[in-house]
């Protein structure tokens, strides 16, 4: 026997009651809605980061201090030129180099330098220190440097010159010599004395300063 159960009319929900569930289901939302965004926002830069390159950082620059960065002990150093002739030669006790000068001392230091023409000059000083590009150089404690005698590209005889002292200044290219201390010029046979010295090679002329005292010897006379 089939029977049938009828079913109940659909209820109709109350709007009041459907409007108010709404509002409880928003404010639960809203309570944690930023917590969900912070953790959105969070993920997100997560991954960008993961994304993109980290850029290298550069090294921080070294603060150049006044300290030898190499030594070297009883050495010598020769220069030839395109034809095989020695032009220099340089030879000290010990040397260091300064990076934040770029100067190089030499302890007992002695040096040898050809011209073009063949004339050897010679320096010898307690200490010397000459920059980068070997244009200057500066001798300190019993300097001497000597200019042996010889003949320039014209044929003109030049005369042996040496000068003491304790604080001699050589600037290569412009052929100077200058001191402003007491200095010795020895020219052949003649000494002069003075506080201060500025010798210009090219010109062969000195000027002296201060006390000068000048001793001339007696020419010999042609015969």
């Amino acid at each position: 026997m089939n029977s049938t159960l009828p079913l109940d009319p659909l209820v109709k929900p109350d709007p009041r009651v459907v409007k108010k569930r709404v509002y409880q289901f928003w404010d639960q939302v809203s309570i944690y809605l930023p917590i969900l965004l912070m953790g959105l926002l969070a993920l997100a830069s997560y991954w960008l980061l993961r994304a993109t390159p980290i850029p290298e950082v550069p090294p921080a620059e070294r603060e150049l201090v006044h300290e030898p960065d190499y030594h070297m002990r009883r050495f010598s150093v020769k220069v030839f030129d395109a034809n095989g002739r020695i032009k220099s030669e340089v030879y000290g006790a010990e040397g260091r180099h300064y990076p934040d000068t770029d100067t190089l001392e030499i302890d007992k230091a002695r040096i040898r330098n050809y011209s073009p023409e063949g004339m050897l000059t010679t320096a010898t000083a307690q200490r010397v220190t000459s920059n980068g590009d070997n244009t200057e150089f500066v001798l300190e404690g019993d300097a001497i440097v000597v200019r042996q005698a010889g003949k320039n590209a014209a044929g003109k005889r030049l005369p042996r010159l040496e000068f003491h002292g304790e604080y001699l200044r050589v600037l290569t290219k412009w052929d100077i010599l200058s001191s402003d201390q007491p200095v010795l010029l020895i020219r052949d046979n003649d000494q002069m004395r003075a506080d201060s010295l500025l010798y210009r090679g090219d010109r062969q002329a000195a000027v002296l300063k201060g006390r000068v005292k000048v001793q001339m010897q007696p020419q010999p006379q042609p015969r």
